[in-house]
């Protein structure tokens, strides 16, 4: 009787234990969490894009380039995501640095030219966009200038008060237009340049994109942003801005995908760096109103997108740029911020 009971209890162990396994079979896919810095309507087209196709859940937080590099660091010894996605490879690179970051080298890698991409699979780059002045038509007609066309013509006086420019401690896009700034002009003359537009009574944003969409109602004058966002305002339906692009020359950002370092599920974070770098992922961006020039070969970028080749554009140093972060925003927050804190 003890024998029958005794195989009776191992038998159902059994069973148990085989059903736990089976059910585990079924379901051996972890839950991928990803710092977004793309726009909500592509981080959320892409994500759900990858979820349908791998079978891979995804959960994402939206955030800026700076506000993403500021969570990773918080949360450096339990990091809670795997992937950042999307934004300024200068932010990616200054991740990198302070060991942040898992290199990753995807099999999809061949198809994005070297230019845009970290050697060591730190980061690739996904899209690319150029800095631009976004205007008030209204405003411009209002006070009798044409769209601006230098750098310097935002030192004119009838600008004071009318500029909208994002904080690099924040956004990605004003870092980049701050090293553009450092590398076209060199940097003691970029902050002379810096303290004299200060002086036009910047509105500051903690956001790239917001001061696009204050110049198209009309609460600001002109702004500094990347053309591809001053663009996708413009097609949502603010017809009265105009996008130009100063003739000194301009910069222009990598939007780049990595892999955050120690992040949970890190196969899961791979798959997606590889669709990530596929053609039909970097195209999905378009079906939703964003007009970033791509960087798979074979990838058809938005016809409205502008071209690197027709601007005028600066050997903007990427690595540099990563490199100098640090001390070129704390320059800034010094010396200018410092201007308006005084005032």
């Amino acid at each position: 009787m003890k024998r029958s009971v005794s195989i009776m209890l191992r038998l159902s162990l059994l069973i148990i234990l085989l059903l736990l396994c089976s059910s585990c079979g079924k379901d051996t896919k972890g839950t991928l969490t990803v710092y977004a810095g793309l726009y909500e309507d592509h981080a959320i087209k892409a994500i759900e894009t990858f979820q349908k196709q791998t079978g891979i859940k995804v959960s994402y937080v939206r955030m800026s380039s700076g506000e993403i590099l500021s969570r990773i660091r918080a949360e450096h010894d339990n990091p809670k995501a795997s992937v950042w996605f999307g934004g300024p490879a200068d932010t990616f690179i200054q991740a990198k640095s302070e060991g942040l970051l898992e290199p990753y080298i995807s099999p999809n890698v061949s198809m994005i030219d070297p230019t845009y991409r970290d050697p060591d699979g730190f980061w690739t780059g996904i899209y690319i966009g150029s800095i631009a002045f976004v205007s008030n038509k209204t405003w411009l007609q209002e006070v009798g200038m044409t769209a601006p066309e230098s750098w310097n013509d935002l030192l004119k006086s009838a600008y004071r008060g009318m500029i909208s420019l994002p904080d690099p401690r924040s956004s990605g896009t004003a870092y980049t237009t701050l090293a553009t700034w450092v590398q076209l002009f060199g940097e003691d003359e970029a902050f002379t340049y810096l303290k004299a537009l200060h002086k036009q009574n910047i509105i500051y944003t903690t956001s790239g994109s917001v001061p696009g969409r204050t110049v198209g109602m009309g609460e600001v004058g002109t702004a500094v942003m990347f053309s591809h966002d001053a663009l996708k305002f413009y097609k949502e339906g603010f017809q009265n801005l105009v996008i130009s692009f100063p003739i000194e020359g301009t910069g222009y950002e990598i939007g780049a995908v990595g892999i955050i370092k120690g992040g949970p599920n890190t196969k899961e974070a791979q798959q997606f760096v590889d669709w990530a770098l596929t053609k039909d992922a970097q195209e999905l961006g378009k079906q939703v109103g964003n007009y970033q020039l791509l960087t798979h070969r074979d990838a058809e970028s938005p016809e409205e997108a502008f071209s690197l080749h027709n601007l005028n554009v600066i050997s903007y140093n990427s690595e540099w740029a990563g490199k100098n972060r640090e001390r070129l925003i704390n320059r800034w927050t010094t010396e200018i911020m410092h201007v308006q804190i005084s005032n």
